[in-house]
């Protein structure tokens, strides 16, 4: 068990101690999406929705998500965030199917990367389109859901 970091020398679990690691600016980036029926597009690109606005609402549960990770993630630090943002584009395809495309950005100056923070504000806020638009379309589809980029500490990432 000593090459896996989240466990102790009994096997049990463990929050890493990031003490002697380096405060330095870290960002991630990361991306979902919810593919939704043409009901749901034209609800929400008419401000229809009987819940609110859908973006608004969505774009707001996202930054409490990332704010909120470490209560829901259980070995992930508690992190002083110093920014978030998630936006949405449409795609639409050739053969008319319509996705909603989820992208968070997060930053923080800290001893840890910030990685599942973008990755809880993405996921989050596809939830609550899901929870938002659920009585128009049940078959809305999630997913999927990664890491775009992320930069600081000992190493960057960059999807290919």
């Amino acid at each position: 068990m000593s090459d896996f970091t989240h466990f102790n020398e009994q096997g049990h679990a463990k929050m890493v101690d990031i003490s002697e690691k380096n405060d330095t600016v870290r960002t991630a980036s990361a991306r979902s999406s919810v593919s939704v029926a043409k009901e749901v597009y034209d609800q929400i690109q008419e401000g229809a929705n009987k819940k609110g606005d859908v973006f608004a609402v969505s774009q707001v549960a996202g930054i409490m998500g990332a704010k909120k990770t470490a209560d829901i993630i259980p070995m992930c630090h508690p992190l002083a965030l110093n920014g978030v943002d998630v936006q949405f584009d449409w795609h639409i395809s050739k053969e008319e199917t319509y996705s909603i495309i989820i992208t968070s950005e997060v930053k923080v100056k800290g001893n840890t990367g910030v990685e599942m923070e973008a990755l809880t504000a993405a996921s989050t806020a596809a939830l609550t389109i899901y929870d938002m638009c659920k009585a128009l379309d049940k078959e809305m589809t999630i997913g999927p859901t990664y890491v775009l980029k992320k930069t600081g500490g000992k190493s960057d990432y960059q999807r290919s």
